[in-house]
């Protein structure tokens, strides 16, 4: 799975999308925690939460997380119909197609807000290991802002960088099958991007 952030820009809004609309409360969510950070409730009760604030213990926001259940005439709908729109002019085209199918399933919207606290002290480490809890928890898929979207193995599968990047990069593809195939690519590789844009493994990739 990819961390939230690519070398050169970060994502500041990342979002995980599960199909199950269980809350994890917020007493289960604090043991996956570093001991150095802290997570409170800033909205709703400790089961039923909609909104929580991830911080450094006495010192700088890491996060901001809201749980949007996806219900008509609500944001998480409002959310949800954009990402689907969005998605659908993406690229590789196989699986722009296999994100609109997918995404009308998703309940409820777990949005990260990334603070300044993430780049200092593993700011980061508090937001992947609450990212990570959620996924293997309720399983879905996510997504980032500046990057894309991921399968439901947590590997890329649409590209929406919009600016130059480099360092290895989890991605996956359809093949023939309707199967994803997984590999590793260079952001930086203009050649690697371009064949992943196409919905095929590049050649000299790794597979994994």
């Amino acid at each position: 799975m990819n961390s939230f952030k690519a070398k050169g820009s970060w994502a500041t809004t990342s979002e995980f999308l599960p199909l199950e609309t269980r809350v994890p409360p917020l007493r289960e969510l604090r043991r996956h925690l570093p001991t150095s950070q802290e997570l409170s409730l800033a909205d709703g009760e400790e089961s039923t939460w909609s909104e929580l604030l991830l911080q450094h213990k006495g010192g700088n926001e890491i996060a901001v997380i809201e749980r949007n259940p996806v219900l008509p005439g609500e944001l998480g709908e409002e959310e949800l119909n954009e990402f689907i729109q969005e998605a659908g002019n993406g690229k590789p085209e196989s699986a722009a197609r296999w994100l609109v199918q997918f995404l009308p399933k998703v309940r409820v919207i777990y949005a990260f807000q990334l603070l300044s606290g993430t780049e200092e002290d593993k700011g980061w480490d508090g937001v992947d290991a609450l990212r990570n809890h959620l996924w293997n928890e309720l399983g879905g898929i996510l997504q980032a802002d500046l990057e894309g979207f991921s399968n439901e193995q947590g590997f890329q599968i649409l590209c929406q960088f919009n600016r130059d990047h480099s360092g290895p990069w989890k991605m996956a593809v359809l093949n023939a099958d309707g199967e994803w195939v997984a590999f590793e690519i260079d952001l930086g590789n203009a050649k690697h991007k371009e064949s992943f844009l196409r919905g095929q493994v590049p050649e000299g990739a790794k597979l994994l």
